[in-house]
């Protein structure tokens, strides 16, 4: 394995870039099927009746492929995952436009802040500003998720 990013390693500004990954029609109507069956998710014509005027993911899909795409890249280099102890939490999701299939989609992660836990020392908090941009270069989603991470062991 890799050598192990700790809290301590990670800076402000540091940036990672995942992806890309194209959205089937099947799979978007799959998911919304199972997890968000609101019409326009599930059907052109349905969606034509709406602002959409064609089938579009369910954000809640989107935001899925980014952690698709995200622990992919992640699990590239073991030893960076390896400190990884989850997330507290996601703040200021926005789905900025529709992801339709057959979008090619790719993302940054940058860190935002960082501080040592106050009631765990043994852990950091990181937040970071994760951007979903769709094959025009569009953004399509922002996210800012907060990641628990170990400390460097003394």
């Amino acid at each position: 394995m890799d050598e192990i990013l700790y809290f301590e390693d990670i800076e402000i500004g540091d940036s990672v870039a995942f992806g890309p990954l194209t959205l089937s029609r099947e799979e978007t109507i799959a998911f919304a099927a199972e997890f968000d069956p609101q019409p326009f998710h599930l059907s052109d014509e349905a969606a034509a009746t709406t602002h959409f005027r064609t089938i579009s993911a369910s954000g809640w899909h989107t935001t899925a492929l980014f952690m698709k795409m995200f622990v992919a890249e992640m699990q590239k280099q073991p030893g960076h995952q390896a400190a990884s102890l989850g997330a507290m939490g996601v703040d200021e999701l926005r789905w900025l436009r529709p992801v339709r299939p057959g979008d090619t989609l790719r993302g940054t992660n940058e860190v935002i802040n960082k501080k040592i836990s106050q009631s765990r020392p043994e852990m950091g908090i990181v937040r970071n500003k994760v951007t979903l941009y769709n094959q025009k270069d569009e953004p399509v989603l922002t996210m800012c998720p907060i990641a628990m991470w170990r400390t460097r062991p003394a």
